[in-house]
C-alpha cells in the first residue's frame, strides 16, 4: 500500500509545475495513508525533472522517517501538525505560486469576489499573521501549522469549507482528501488570486459577491442536495 502511495504522492507533486505553480522546487504535497499513522511527503530540494516515485519519503504523524533515503521537505512538520490537529485533511499541497504569494505578501485576505470563488471557497481564504521570534526559534515549521490552526479557531472557520490558507510573507497551503485534491485547491485559489488582483486593479471599490450568491454556488456543489456534476 505504501508503494502505491508513493506513487500517487509523486504523481500529484508532478502536477505542481505542469499547472504553473511552481518553480525548480518550491513546493510540496503529501498525503496521509488510510491507517492515518503515516504519511507520504516530497523529498526536499530534489528536481522535478529527477525525482522518482521511490524517492517520496514515508514519516509518521511527528514528522519522523520511517521509510526513505532523502530528507523530507523542509515542510514536513507543517504537513504533521496539520494531519494532527485537523480531522478529514488527506493531502496537503505548499507552493509559492505567483499570485498567491503576492496576497499573502500583501497580508490580504482573499476575498469572495465572484462564483469562481464560492465554487470552492465558502468564505474568504484567511491571511494567517506572522510568526513571532520566539515561535521562529522554538520550531519555524511546525509553529507554522499551529498559526494555521491558530487562524482557522480564532476566525471561527471550518477547515472543509475554506480549503486553504495564505501565510503573511509566505504563501499558500491548501488541503483536500488526498493529494491531488489538494493540489486542485492550490491551481484554484492561485487563479482566484490572480481573478482578484485583476479586478481589484480595474476598480479597487469592487463589491463583495453578495452572501445569497455564494450560499448558492457553494451549496449546489458541495451541499447535502448538491446537484453540479454526475451522480
Amino acid at each position: 500500500m505504501l508503494e502505491q502511495l508513493k506513487e500517487k504522492v509523486f504523481q500529484a507533486n508532478l502536477e505542481l509545475p505542469k499547472q504553473g505553480l511552481i518553480k525548480y522546487t518550491w513546493g510540496n504535497v503529501s498525503q496521509l495513508d488510510e491507517s492515518k499513522q503515516y504519511f507520504v511527503i516530497k523529498p526536499s530540494g530534489v528536481s522535478y525533472d529527477k525525482m522518482q516515485a521511490s524517492d517520496m519519503v514515508v514519516c509518521d504523524l511527528s514528522g519522523q522517517v520511517v521509510e526513505g533515503n532523502y530528507r523530507p521537505s523542509s515542510d514536513t512538520p507543517t504537513h504533521a501538525y496539520l494531519y494532527q490537529h485537523v480531522k478529514n485533511i488527506g493531502g496537503i499541497c505548499h507552493t509559492h505560486s505567483t499570485y498567491a504569494v503576492g496576497f499573502s505578501q500583501a497580508g490580504l485576505d482573499l476575498l469572495p469576489r465572484g462564483t469562481t470563488h464560492a465554487d470552492t471557497f465558502y468564505g474568504a481564504v484567511p491571511c494567517a499573521r506572522f510568526l513571532t521570534e520566539a515561535e521562529i526559534q522554538a520550531g519555524y515549521e511546525q509553529n507554522t501549522g499551529k498559526v494555521i490552526l491558530e487562524t482557522f479557531q480564532k476566525r471561527q472557520i471550518s477547515f472543509q469549507d475554506i480549503p486553504g490558507v495564505l501565510l503573511q510573507g509566505h504563501g499558500p497551503f491548501t488541503w483536500g482528501k488526498d493529494a491531488f485534491q489538494a493540489v486542485e485547491q492550490a491551481t484554484i485559489l492561485e487563479e482566484i488570486c490572480k481573478m482578484n488582483f485583476i479586478t481589484q486593479s480595474l476598480n479597487p471599490n469592487a463589491e463583495i459577491l453578495p452572501q445569497r450568491i455564494l450560499d448558492k454556488h457553494y451549496q449546489r456543489k458541495h451541499g447535502k442536495d448538491a446537484y453540479y456534476g454526475q451522480k
